[in-house]
């Protein structure tokens, strides 16, 4: 058995996260979350930041490391026991392209529940949720600050 990792991010954009459509050989993978593998002497965080950007042209900064998953899957003649580190991002802008050369041939900014709905792995569905609560909690801080700073 071999191992991976990878590094992925679940980019919020006005409380829409953004999903990439991947088709891979002719045959549909289905809508999944910006992730890849680290290259060189990046951390895990560079990592994540440059895969959001290769795969889906989105410039996004990090709010918060939301976990890690695993999973295995068969690649030729071995198992590959693959864990990817998650982190909640944010971007100011809505504007995303499909890296074509991965066989992504769409991307978009959709709806909690279109997201989790249209997401092909449970694992990736299970990370938005995370995701969603993580912001919401970050956001009732800001303005509970925000508050703060009034009075």
């Amino acid at each position: 058995m071999a191992e991976a990792v990878s590094c992925g991010g679940v980019v919020l954009h006005k409380s829409k996260v953004l999903l990439l459509y991947k088709n891979q050989s002719k045959k549909d993978i289905g809508w999944v979350l910006p992730k890849g593998t680290k290259e060189g002497d990046e951390n895990f965080r560079q990592a994540a930041l440059r895969e959001v950007h290769e795969e889906a042209k989105v410039i996004a900064k990090i709010l918060k490391y939301l976990g890690k998953t695993q999973y295995t899957f068969k690649a030729a003649d071995d198992i590959i026991y693959k864990t990817v580190h998650w982190y909640l991002m944010s971007t100011g802008s809505p504007y995303c392209s499909p890296q074509q050369e991965e066989n992504f041939a769409d991307a978009g900014f959709y709806k909690k529940h279109e997201a989790y709905h249209l997401l092909k792995f449970n694992d990736e569905k299970q990370i938005v949720l995370k995701a969603y609560e993580e912001y919401e909690i970050l956001r009732r801080r800001a303005d509970e600050a925000k508050n703060l700073r009034k009075s």
